[in-house]
């Protein structure tokens, strides 16, 4: 089933024996995962409209997900010293699947800030630790997604027509900083078209490096960040990206 989503252009990437436990104890959850995330679509307007945040498009992802049972969870933890509660933390999770082989912990960072791969992983590797669940996923922009965001986002605006700050409006894009403004200016003083001077800046803007994708996933995973719990991480490609 994994195979089927990287022949798709999905980065997958396995930790501590995680697909051999997803293929053997979670076959039914771990198919229903693999076509809801095949089948998922991003259309470039839903990125620029949304200001490249979670609004709208991850929303989508995040319901059909809790359809079929994937759904938020908070695990509460406590130490009981001869029967008296003496700590209590509480462990929140976005999607969690519950199986009779055991939990299944899935968390969707598509625009985050990139230190919060770290606490999604050390969250998982509290749980695990605790025996609450067997796998953690990660669900992220892909690498071929992240490359392809300037190109992809410039013949859009392009597409629509974007020529000039009145456009802007027409098209429903937020609102921009001076600072924003005046970037975007300058690139079209020194002769650059302004729907590629806006899209550099909004790519820059929106989805640098220091944001949640692939690359710092795979930073945190090679340093052992979340060991020894099991865990599946999957990057969505430019693939599923619509026109």
């Amino acid at each position: 089933m994994l195979e089927t989503l990287r022949n798709e252009g999905f980065d997958i990437l396995t930790r501590n024996h995680a697909e051999a436990i997803l293929a053997q104890d979670f076959p039914n959850e771990l198919s229903m995962l693999s076509r809801i995330l095949s089948e998922f679509r991003i259309s470039l307007a839903e990125i620029v409209h949304g200001g490249g945040g979670e609004a709208g498009l991850t929303q989508r992802l995040r319901h059909e997900l809790s359809d079929v049972g994937w759904r938020k969870h908070s695990f509460r933890v406590e130490t009981i010293v001869d029967g008296h509660a003496r700590a209590g933390i509480s462990h929140e999770v976005d999607h969690v699947k519950f199986a009779e082989a055991g939990a299944l912990a899935l968390e969707i960072e598509w625009n985050n800030k990139d230190p919060f791969f770290d606490r999604d992983l050390e969250n998982f590797q509290r749980l695990h630790a605790l025996s609450a669940i067997s796998v953690g996923v990660v669900v992220t922009r892909g690498g071929s997604m992240q490359a392809a965001f300037l190109e992809r986002i410039t013949a859009w605006m392009k597409g629509e027509g974007l020529s000039s700050e009145d456009d802007l409006d027409r098209l429903g894009i937020g609102a921009r900083t001076p600072a924003q403004r005046a970037a975007v200016s300058e690139q079209v003083a020194r002769g650059m078209p302004f729907a590629e001077a806006f899209a550099r800046k909004f790519v820059a803007d929106k989805f640098g490096q220091a944001t949640t994708h692939w690359s710092k996933l795979e930073e945190r995973v090679s340093r052992g960040v979340g060991n020894p719990c099991p865990l599946l991480l999957i990057g969505l490609p430019a693939s599923i990206l619509t026109d």
